[in-house]
């Protein structure tokens, strides 16, 4: 399956259940790349359009650039009041946007689906001069016993799992070879997310690896996330400890 297409069927749940990021990043975001009412974003890997949604709430204008249909159609359905978002079928490799065209380019939740290699050189097409890229996620805390128990989980039921963040962790290589140099700007923001017993499975449900409704490890997985969500939960409610990291620079 290509990578594109792993996450057609779970629009819905995708857009239900991940969170959204910390106003603190939005702001660090807005300030330190000077971005106002007239710059261009190009929100790369855009899916469901949750970050886009809150950069649009700041009025800048923005580019969902998006490959899956299923993914891209629930953005345009629930972004459709904001006149400043253009929605595009296109890839991080071929956004079909002009050169120099753009104030920031932003991958949340979806570097590690690119070929970074590509990617960094249509980046550098689509950027005006200095303007950066940001890469971002949202992670769990490995600190977290919750957390632990969660990844055996996918581990034990979910053969294309090989870690959360595309097995992307903090102090990789990658982004020495990403960014221009090797010299990108690191930023960590608290971002703990409260979930229901719907919310928490959705979140699990909501992962590219996660089996769907007709494969065989459906209901053995739901029933090994519920009664996770039973040992940790309280009045019905549990806490995912989780933070957001961003990665900025030029390339």
């Amino acid at each position: 399956m290509k990578s594109t297409d792993k996450f057609s069927g779970k629009a819905d749940v995708y857009s239900k259940s991940r969170p959204s990021y910390p106003n603190e990043y939005i702001d660090y975001l807005l300030s330190i790349n000077k971005l106002n009412g007239t710059s261009r974003i190009a929100d790369i890997g855009s899916g469901t359009g949750i970050l886009s949604r809150q950069l649009l709430e700041r009025r800048v204008k923005l580019l969902g650039v998006e490959p899956n249909d299923d993914m891209r159609t629930k953005a345009e359905q629930d972004l459709q009041q904001f006149e400043h978002f253009t929605s595009i079928k296109g890839s991080a490799e071929e956004t079909t946007l002009t050169d120099n065209s753009v104030d920031l380019v932003i991958a949340a939740q979806a570097f590690h689906w690119f070929d970074q290699e590509k990617f960094k050189l249509e980046c550098r097409r689509i950027l005006k001069q200095n303007a950066k890229v940001a890469l971002v996620w949202n992670s769990r805390d490995f600190k977290s016993p919750l957390n632990i128990e969660n990844a055996e989980i996918f581990k034990k039921f979910c053969p294309n799992f090989h870690g959360f963040s595309g097995g992307i962790g903090e102090d990789q290589e990658v982004f020495k070879q990403f960014f221009q140099d090797g010299e990108y700007e690191f930023k960590r923001f608290p971002n703990d997310v409260i979930l229901d017993l719907e919310g928490f499975l959705g979140r699990n449900l909501s992962a590219s690896y996660s089996p769907k409704e007709t494969d065989k490890e459906y209901e053995s997985f739901v029933e090994a996330i519920t009664n996770l969500f039973k040992k940790y939960s309280h009045n019905g409610k549990i806490v995912m400890p989780n933070f957001t990291r961003s990665y900025l620079g030029n390339v």
